[in-house]
């Protein structure tokens, strides 16, 4: 595994791998231990200006290959990733500090979201419309926008850059990705080179690992990239919609979330207590889908609050590597402190900790607080992390009125004994995903994934991935001859 980090701690453009030209370096550290994994050389705005213009150059031709032919490459780099399967498992348990079980969860979703990529290369069509000019014939082509920018996340970032770079492939553009500056492998060069092996054409994938503080806006002005892919927070998406709109480039924006998960009064308990458990909690709350919010109807509340505490209290806290631990360590101390505060400040407004984890280094033990007053800042803003806020109300009217009171729309559940009183409920819900009888962090390859209000803007899955990376083409042809004024 070890070997991973060394020969991936490099800038992956035009089909070389090279060390960057900027003048300090991105330490790679695990984070549960603070092992230094790898050393990269950041990359500067020239290297940012070469990696896109590789992907153009090569885009031009990769857009003229069969689609059929295309499909092979996915084919391959979903073998590349079976094969390599626990090789990969252990480099995210390593610099992204998942689980065991959060590793196999990612993997799994990847390896799906692969095997879509490969019916993408198909999924564009054309269409004929009819004219009213007499002779005239209208073709609609969908075609690649070309050039695609790619930011993801820290969190689930093997998932998450392969969700845009390789539909974004798939359907004929070329792509630069820039991973997080905490996990430049799993998000960044390991994703490239699992599409060198796969065969993918050089110079259509190309990753620069750098920080803002050296390349500014540089990434997102850039005038290649027609379509901007970025995962992570609301702040920094509104900054990357703003520029890329002055630009003229479409965005797609996957943000934060406050999400609730609800229990109503004819809930099974037991069940909803251990959807809100792993919606709260798994990959230590770094989610964005996670249940911030667990609003419970005041007839349950009792049951329900005593068994939620009591689950919680048996969650592992430790080693991400040992199969028994569910809550390994946030990314890193700055996100540690973060979370700490929180939870003081919780305090400090009123709340009641029914569980108080500790903080030893990045390990963030799970929190459970209740009795936070209700105009608290706190109830409005993602917190991400092992801290799950309990909250009580009355009837049905009540819980949409608190799941709406926040400036996210991310996703939901709701836990109900009658499924249509659910789908009710969900239909209330200003969100752009919500469940019911199940729990608040899902994704599937084919169903458009996505949020209202401050969560983002676009969605990813299926025909939206479609129109997402392609636009529309407009040739006319006339049989006869046009008539002219003049």
């Amino acid at each position: 595994m070890s070997s991973y980090f060394t020969d991936l701690a490099q800038q992956y453009i035009g089909g070389e791998w090279r060390p960057g030209t900027g003048s300090w370096d991105i330490i790679d550290f695990d984070p549960y231990d603070g092992e230094k994994l790898a050393s990269i050389t950041i990359a500067t705005v020239d290297e940012v200006d070469e990696a896109y213009r590789a992907a153009r150059d090569a885009q031009r031709e990769w857009a003229d290959v069969n689609a059929y032919a295309r499909r092979a490459v996915f084919e391959k780099a979903l073998r590349v990733v079976e094969e390599r399967e626990q090789e990969i498992a252990e480099v995210i348990i390593a610099e992204l500090g998942g689980t065991r079980l959060k590793a196999g969860f990612e993997l799994h979703l990847a390896k799906e979201f692969l095997r879509e990529s490969i019916q993408l290369a198909l999924r564009p069509e054309g269409r004929i419309i009819p004219s009213p000019v007499e002779g005239k014939e209208n073709r609609l082509y969908r075609v690649p926008v070309g050039v695609v920018g790619v930011i993801s996340p820290f969190n689930f970032p093997f998932l998450l850059s392969l969700k845009s770079v390789a539909p974004a492939l798939a359907l004929g553009n070329g792509v630069v990705l820039k991973p997080h500056e905490d996990t430049p492998v799993t998000g960044g060069t390991l994703v490239a080179k699992i599409f060198e092996e796969a065969g993918l054409p050089a110079g259509l994938l190309n990753v620069v690992v750098t920080d803002i503080a050296e390349i500014g806006d540089a990434f997102v002005e850039h005038p290649i990239p027609k379509v901007i892919s970025f995962t992570g927070s609301d702040k920094v998406g509104r900054h990357v919609a703003t520029v890329a709109a002055s630009h003229f480039k479409r965005v797609v924006l996957e943000l934060g979330g406050n999400s609730a998960l609800v229990v109503l009064d004819d809930a099974d308990v037991d069940y909803a207590v251990d959807a809100a458990v792993f919606s709260r909690y798994v990959h230590q709350g770094q989610v964005c889908m996670a249940a911030n919010r667990v609003l419970v109807d005041r007839s349950v509340q009792d049951e329900f609050t005593e068994k939620f505490v009591a689950k919680v209290k048996a969650l592992k806290t430790g080693d991400p590597r040992d199969p028994g631990t569910v809550i390994g360590p946030v990314i890193n101390s700055s996100q540690a402190d973060a979370l700490t505060a929180v939870v003081d400040q919780a305090i400090a407004q009123g709340a009641t900790a029914l569980v108080r984890g500790t903080t030893t280094d990045n390990l963030v033990g799970p929190s459970v607080l209740t009795g936070l007053p209700a105009d608290s800042p706190l109830l409005q803003q993602e917190i991400f992390g092992p801290i799950a806020f309990l909250i009580p109300f009355d009837g049905e009217e009540e819980a949409v009125r608190l799941v709406n009171d926040t400036p996210y729309g991310l996703s939901g559940a709701v836990h109900t004994g009658d499924v249509e009183r659910g789908v009710r409920f969900a239909q209330r819900i200003d969100t752009g995903m919500f469940h019911v009888n199940d729990g608040t962090v899902h994704d599937e390859p084919i169903v458009p994934f996505g949020g209202e209000k401050q969560s983002g803007l676009g969605r990813l899955g299926g025909e939206a991935t479609v129109e997402a990376f392609t636009t529309q083409k407009w040739i006319s042809i006339q049989h006869g001859r046009s008539r002219f004024p003049f």
